[in-house]
């Protein structure tokens, strides 16, 4: 069974990324952004979809965080794209809901070879510390436009605003980790009556 890994770099006058990441991994992260709070959730996609994450970035956050965060999506959607291979034997479908006390996020995923995303998520506060809580969509367009795939999601509820976002990244990652899994039944079929995804 090949590997599903795979390292990508993007540079831009404005940014340089570097991602690595192995599908089949064991949770494991080393993440160095410049940016403290979006690392603690990359954390939580690793950890929870069982996903073995390298991002390094550097980019203009003088100016402010948008470009960085929105190319670290870009490239880890080229990443996870590349690693995914033929999608023979996928699942294809993910699904997740996470509670964090009063926060409760459901994220939906179909790695269907056509980017969308439905996001849904209203924050009581602009920011997280310094972090501008507009960027997540961003991250989260940049990932879908690159992976090429359907993504949806909810907050159902919460107050607090960093609760709120935790359970995003941590559905995230357990409905990645779940689309992600190989069907024995399927054996070499792509999981789609088109013959490809």
């Amino acid at each position: 069974m090949a590997a599903r890994t795979a390292s990508v770099e993007r540079n831009t006058r404005e940014t340089q990324i570097r991602v690595s990441l192995n599908l089949d991994g064991s949770g494991q992260s080393r993440l160095d952004t410049g940016i403290p709070f979006l690392e603690h959730m990359l954390d939580q996609v690793a950890r929870h979809g069982l996903i073995d994450l390298d991002i390094q970035a550097r980019g203009d956050r003088h100016i402010d965080d948008h470009h960085t965060v929105e190319d670290i999506g870009i490239t880890l959607g080229q990443a996870f794209d590349q690693a995914l291979g033929d999608k023979k034997g996928l699942v294809r479908y993910g699904h997740s809901y996470v509670p964090l006390d009063e926060a409760l996020s459901r994220v939906v995923v179909d790695l269907s070879g056509r980017p969308g995303l439905e996001y849904f998520v209203e924050f009581p506060r602009g920011r997280i510390g310094t972090f501008d809580v507009d960027l997540f969509r961003e991250f989260f367009q940049g990932f879908v436009n690159h992976a090429k795939v359907t993504l949806h999601i909810d907050c159902l509820r919460g107050r607090n605003a960093h609760h709120i976002v935790e359970t995003v990244f941590k559905a995230f990652g357990r409905a990645l980790r779940m689309a992600c899994g190989r069907d024995a039944r399927l054996g070499d079929t792509v999981p789609s009556t088109k013959g490809s995804l």
